[in-house]
C-alpha cells in the first residue's frame, strides 16, 4: 500500500460483527474515522523505479482506477473477511443474459439442468465442461440447492462451482466452507441495503482470483465507483443488524400468511413446510429475508394484491430496508416464454416479497388486507 495509508489490525480471529466494522480498513495520516472516500483515477509515484516496482507488480501500491482503488480496495478486503475467502473482486452484471445470449457468441455452451437434482448435474457434465455455476435460495421460488454435493460433481468433472449467494447472504450461507470455489454477490441487494448504488462482489482463494479474474477485469474495463464501495462499506457495519431483523420479520411473515385463504402456496427457507427443510436446516444458518408467495386468481389476483399494498411498494429489486413486492412472471421472468417459466415454477399468481426493516405489525396487517377475505 501506500506509505501513507495505515492497515487495520488483522481480522483472523474477530468475531463477525466486529468485522464488517473494522476488516480491510485504511486510515491516511489525517486519521478519519470513517473510510475516506478517494476520488481519483491515477496515482503518483515518489521515483520512476517505484513507478516500474507498481507496473510489475512488486510494488502492492496503486495504479490506476480501472485496476483499483483505495476505497474499493477496502469493501473488497472486508467482502473477504466477511466471507472467509482470500481475495475479492468486484463485478455486476446479469448471470442468466451471460449464459444463454452472450456467451454462445464466442463458441461457448452451457447446459440449464433442474439444480434441486444432484443426478440432472451428473447427467450435464461434458467433456469439456468447465463450469458449475448455481444460485441457492433460487430466484424466485427458494429452492434450495446441495451446494456440498454439486461442488463434490463438479470437483470430480475438473470442474469449478460458482455460487451466486444473495438471497442467503454471506451471514445465512458460507458457500466456500461447502465446497464452491467462488461465490459472487449483487452487492446493489443486502450488503447496501438501502437502495441507494449498485455493485456487486467476486470472492475466492488468491489464486482462483489472480488466475481468473483479476488480468480479465484489468484489460477489460469493469470497476466499481469508489463512491459506491464507499457506500458498501458503510452498509455492511449494519448487516447483522438489518438482515438479522429481516429474517426475523420476514418468518414470522410467512407464518402469518401460509394459512391465508387467498394464498395458494408459501414457500419460506426455515418453515417445516419448505420443500427441502432437511437441507435447509444442514445448509443455513437462518432463513431469508425473501418469502415467495402464490396468490388465488392468478396474474389477475396478484395485480389486485400487489396494488391494494400501501405500506409495501412494488419494485423489482431486494434485500431494501423498505418491503418491496413484484411479480416474477411481468418483470425478472418476463422474457422466458410460458411454457418456461411454468417449468421454472413462476405461475401467473406468484409474488416475490422483500421484508424491510418496517414492524412486523404493520407489515402482516398491510398484507392481510390487500390479500382479502
Amino acid at each position: 500500500m501506500n506509505d501513507s495509508l495505515h492497515s487495520a489490525p488483522p481480522a483472523d480471529d474477530l468475531e463477525l460483527e466486529t468485522r464488517l466494522v473494522h476488516a480491510g480498513t485504511l486510515r491516511s495520516d489525517f486519521g478519519e474515522t470513517s473510510e475516506a472516500l478517494f476520488l481519483t483515477q491515477g496515482h503518483v509515484y515518489e521515483s520512476a523505479e517505484q513507478c516500474e516496482a507498481r507496473f510489475k507488480g512488486e510494488d502492492p501500491g496503486y495504479i490506476y482506477a480501472r485496476f483499483s482503488n483505495p476505497t474499493v480496495g477496502m469493501f473488497e478486503a472486508r467482502m473477504a473477511a466477511l466471507e472467509g475467502a482470500e481475495a475479492a473482486r468486484q463485478l455486476f452484471g446479469s448471470c442468466r443474459f451471460v449464459c444463454e445470449e452472450l456467451l454462445p457468441r464466442f463458441g461457448i455452451a452451457s447446459t440449464l439442468v433442474d439444480g434441486t437434482r444432484l443426478d440432472a448435474w451428473r447427467a450435464a457434465v461434458r467433456p469439456e465442461t468447465k463450469a458449475f455455476f448455481l444460485e441457492s435460495p433460487t430466484n424466485p421460488n427458494l429452492d434450495l440447492v446441495d451446494i456440498a454435493g454439486v461442488a463434490e460433481i463438479a470437483h470430480a468433472a475438473g470442474a469449478k462451482l460458482v455460487v451466486d449467494n444473495v438471497f442467503a447472504t454471506p451471514l445465512w450461507q458460507s458457500p466456500l466452507k461447502l465446497g464452491a470455489d467462488c461465490v459472487v454477490y449483487s452487492a446493489t441487494k443486502h450488503i447496501d441495503g438501502q437502495g441507494r448504488c449498485l455493485g456487486g462482489v467476486i470472492l475466492g482463494s488468491k489464486e482462483f482470483i489472480e488466475k481468473s479474474i483479476h488480468g480479465y477485469l484489468r484489460q477489460t474495463g469493469p470497476a466499481l465507483s469508489p463512491f459506491n464501495a464507499w457506500v458498501l462499506l458503510k452498509g455492511l457495519e449494519t448487516l447483522t443488524l438489518r438482515v438479522g431483523r429481516q429474517t426475523e420479520t420476514a418468518a414470522a411473515v410467512a407464518d402469518a400468511l401460509a394459512a391465508h385463504p387467498n394464498v395458494t402456496r408459501l414457500i419460506y427457507p426455515g418453515r417445516p413446510d419448505h420443500p427441502q427443510a432437511e437441507l435447509v436446516a444442514r445448509q443455513m444458518k437462518a432463513g431469508s429475508t425473501l418469502i415467495a408467495i402464490e396468490v388465488a386468481g392468478g396474474k389477475a389476483g396478484a395485480f389486485r394484491f400487489l396494488n391494494a399494498l400501501r405500506i409495501v411498494k412494488i419494485s423489482n429489486n431486494l434485500g431494501d430496508s423498505k418491503s418491496l413486492i413484484t411479480h416474477p412472471a411481468t418483470t425478472t421472468h418476463e422474457r422466458f416464454a410460458p411454457a418456461v417459466r411454468e417449468a421454472m415454477g413462476v405461475t401467473e399468481g406468484l409474488v416475490r416479497l422483500s421484508v424491510g426493516l418496517e414492524h412486523p405489525k404493520d407489515l402482516i396487517r398491510d398484507l392481510e388486507r390487500a390479500l382479502g377475505d
